[in-house]
């Protein structure tokens, strides 16, 4: 077993076509994996999210990745059922309206589920954000939105491997050491990259900071 795979802070990515698939995955690493990532696929098919609920009733860290975005009120109606359900980590679009809205609903809920903020998604490129209308570089959006994240107190960011040094370094000098970093786009040496952009090596991703 090579020590990236039995590093803790390693999520798996569930992002399969079925529930069965799924189990049957979890099954193959049960042992080794802790911490997994369910998506949309899976949350939206029937029972997703009672699978969800019961990988954490056997002790495992599950990560709901609804990358929620709507208005404030919708957003925070959503986090605190989501949290009230029971979920380690969530997913919402780091815009300071949802972000806000988050903190409000999780908090309402009483619940210690951590909020992540999904800066600019990895299958983005300085083109497509271009494209888009935007006028930052990826790496320049991220550092933007790494920073109203801060403020608006979400408990850490998905960002790319790429930028996780840099997001690692804007926390710490906020005084956030305990400031979360999931990079996804995370593949190894040879791998085929599916529609992702921004991509780095287990090793490489945990070297800077993730």
């Amino acid at each position: 077993m090579t020590p990236v795979l039995t590093d803790p802070r390693l999520i798996v990515g569930l992002d399969l076509p079925s529930l069965d698939a799924a189990r049957a995955m979890v099954k193959r690493l049960d042992g080794t994996v802790s911490a997994y990532k369910i998506g949309l696929t899976l949350l939206a098919r029937p029972g997703g999210v009672a699978f969800a609920h019961e990988l954490r009733a056997a002790g495992k860290t599950v990560f709901q990745d609804w990358k929620l975005h709507d208005i404030g009120a919708q957003v925070e109606g959503a986090a605190r059922a989501v949290a009230e359900g029971g979920c380690d980590l969530l997913t919402v679009h780091a815009e300071p309206q949802v972000m806000k809205g988050a903190v409000k609903g999780r908090d309402a809920a009483g619940s210690d589920t951590k909020l992540l903020a999904v800066t600019v998604m990895t299958s983005l490129s300085d083109a497509d954000l271009t494209e888009m209308g935007y006028g930052f570089t990826a790496a320049e959006l991220v550092e933007r939105r790494v920073r109203q994240a801060l403020d608006c107190g979400v408990d850490g960011v998905v960002s790319s491997p790429l930028e996780a040094a840099r997001v690692r370094e804007i926390a710490l000098e906020a005084g956030r050491p305990d400031f979360l970093i999931v990079t996804p786009g995370v593949r190894p040496d040879g791998a085929d990259k599916g529609d992702q952009q921004r991509v780095a090596t287990p090793p490489a991703a945990l070297e800077a900071g993730a």
